[in-house]
């Protein structure tokens, strides 16, 4: 019976060592997927950035092509014009309070 104890005891002692080695590999990993989530969200924020860089310079393009177009299509450029005017208007305002 003092046997049996001791191989329940010794049993016990060992599969607590390898739940703690299972739980601070665990930890690492965890530290690990949190540090690349963070990566992630930073490349997230970078592509965002670009994008938004991307589609100024695409709105650019389109003005400045409506700007170049034919007679036909001067109405549009006059239009697309007023527009940008009204937000450099709305600029000045908000830096004028």
């Amino acid at each position: 019976m003092e046997i049996e104890q001791k191989d329940i005891a010794s049993t016990l002692k060992d599969k607590v060592k390898k739940l703690l080695s299972l739980y601070n590999d665990l930890k690492v990993k965890n530290t690990e997927l949190k540090k690349q989530t963070e990566e992630y969200k930073t490349q997230i924020k970078n592509k965002e950035a670009e994008l938004d860089f991307l589609k100024n310079k695409y709105n650019k393009l389109k003005l400045a092509k409506s700007l170049l177009a034919s007679t036909g299509d001067s109405h549009d450029a006059k239009i697309k014009i007023n527009g940008i005017v009204r937000e450099i208007d709305k600029c000045i305002a908000l830096l004028n309070r």
